[in-house]
């Protein structure tokens, strides 16, 4: 990993092959965590609502994903990197001699991989449990999932390099508690104040799980280019301030 002489394609195998190996067996262990959460989600949150109804069933199990994605990305990639600073690997991995955003989307790849099965999984059982009728429109739901899951991360690995490792990690629980409790993604918006709603029309969640349910349900749901640009625009915040931190000198 040291030889400065390595491509682009070859030092990103490289840097993938040792978060993978810095990861070890704990990365099993984190998808099967995900896939229970996503159990928890669909079915737990279900078992809040008495006799819960077809469209309220079909609210929830598409808003799941979402969900699963965003605390990937505002949970535990800060959480993550915040120890990587604690304990010098961080400092480590800056000073290798390979473009430094390389180190991101190296980053990026590990989480993506950790998503994808908890996300068909949220699927499969919100059709199992409440035999929804969903309609796949495909590069619509691929887009939108590979978009949340890049904007969560690089608003997550922003907040892990900015604050410091403890108030990394305080404010990537806020955060989850924040996408659970108090974001319309598992419950419709209009069931929020009217302030709260103009909030979210600017944060990313919301917008993020309106794009994604119109992937998995096209012909109950459908999203805005509005949904699109609210998206990028903390897509590309979260990766410039990612990127700076860095390339910045210590």
């Amino acid at each position: 990993m040291s030889d400065p002489s390595l491509g682009p394609w070859a030092a990103y195998r490289t840097l993938l092959s040792w978060q993978l190996a810095q990861i070890g067996g704990l990365l099993p262990l984190i998808v099967v965590v995900q896939a229970l959460l996503a159990v928890g989600i669909v079915i737990g949150f279900g078992l809040l609502i008495p006799s819960i109804d077809p469209p309220t069933a079909m609210f929830l199990a598409t808003g799941a994903p979402t969900v699963l994605l965003l605390t990937v990305g505002l949970a535990i990639v800060p959480q993550g990197v915040a120890r990587a600073r604690l304990d010098g690997t961080f400092t480590y991995m800056r000073a290798l001699p390979v473009a430094r955003p390389l180190l991101f989307l190296a980053d990026l790849t590990v989480w993506v991989v950790v998503c994808v099965p908890a996300v068909g999984v949220a699927v499969l059982v919100g059709w199992l449990r409440y035999d929804l009728e969903l309609s796949f429109r495909w590069p619509l739901l691929v887009g939108a999932a590979l978009l949340v899951t890049v904007t969560a991360t690089a608003v997550g690995y922003a907040v892990a390099v900015v604050l410091r490792p403890v108030l990394a990690q305080l404010v990537s629980q806020v955060l989850v508690f924040f996408v659970l409790l108090f974001s319309p993604v598992t419950f419709p918006a209009a069931q929020l104040p009217d302030w709260f709603r103009a909030l979210h029309d600017v944060l990313p969640v919301r917008p993020g799980a309106d794009l994604l349910r119109a992937g998995l349900a096209s012909e109950v749901y459908q999203a805005g280019g509005r949904d699109l640009v609210v998206l990028l625009c903390w897509c590309a915040v979260g990766v410039a301030i990612s990127l700076r931190a860095l390339v910045r000198r210590e």
